[in-house]
């Protein structure tokens, strides 16, 4: 079982509290003692060695023995925008972007969505990640941000970050996004559309053309918004080293 906790304030100074669902799994769950040591994060980049020194009935506080600038992101920024699929595979999405290294989450709003995004849900998915980062080791929290249309995403992503889009019979075929740098330049900051089962419309696809967004191929085979989500970030990733 974990041994690494979020704390949702900055870490400074010697001591660290522990509050909310972390302190209760801590103490009800772990069992934990006055004396035992665990690693903490802020998300702040770093991790902390601390020891426990006062268990609380809804705080625990710890003592900071060693600050630790623990860099495990990538080098390519990676947005995910994404409209998200029902139910648990939204969750299954988040725990396998933070897992990746995916910087940024932005659940879309496009014509054919079965799933509308609502602030509840958002917030189910923000606990999500921080489960995630324990298990593997971020440092960095995947940020899940505000729902955005495609429209409006389409429209206010700056041209100097590369623009992609999942389509059948796109410009671009997976396989050369995930070719070594020498077929082409690095990938270092990039935002990668996802639409709903149905795939975007026309209409939807015309516009991010328009603008200047790539549109890939990913295949023969109709995948799930989920795991398109994933393999498209995946050939991002490789293509950046």
């Amino acid at each position: 079982m974990s041994k690494r906790f979020y704390v949702d304030q900055p870490i400074s100074g010697e001591r660290a509290v522990l509050a909310g669902p972390e302190a209760h799994h801590l103490a009800h769950v772990m069992r934990a003692a006055v004396g035992d040591e665990i690693t903490l994060f802020d998300g702040s980049g770093r991790e902390f060695r601390a020891r426990i020194e006062r268990v609380g009935r809804s705080e625990i506080e710890a003592s900071i023995l060693e600050t630790l600038a623990v860099d495990r992101e990538l080098t390519v920024r990676v947005t995910l925008a994404v409209a998200l699929p029902k139910g648990d595979r939204q969750a299954w999405l988040v725990e396998k972007a933070v897992e990746l290294g995916v910087t940024r989450l932005i659940p879309l709003q496009t014509m054919r969505g079965v799933a509308q995004p609502v602030d509840k849900a958002l917030e189910r998915l923000r606990r999500g990640v921080i489960e995630a980062a324990k298990q593997c080791g971020r440092n960095r929290l995947l940020e899940i941000a505000p729902s955005q249309s495609w429209t409006e995403l389409v429209g206010s992503t700056p041209r100097n970050i590369w623009r992609g889009f999942a389509h059948p019979g796109g410009q671009i075929r997976l396989g050369s996004i995930a070719a070594s740098s020498t077929a082409g330049p690095r990938i270092d900051d990039c935002i990668l559309g996802i639409g709903p089962e149905g795939g975007f419309t026309d209409e939807e696809v015309a516009t991010a053309q328009a603008a200047g967004w790539h549109s890939i191929d990913l295949g023969s085979r109709i995948l799930r918004v989920e795991t398109a989500a994933i393999l498209l970030a995946a050939s991002v990733m490789l293509r950046s080293g």
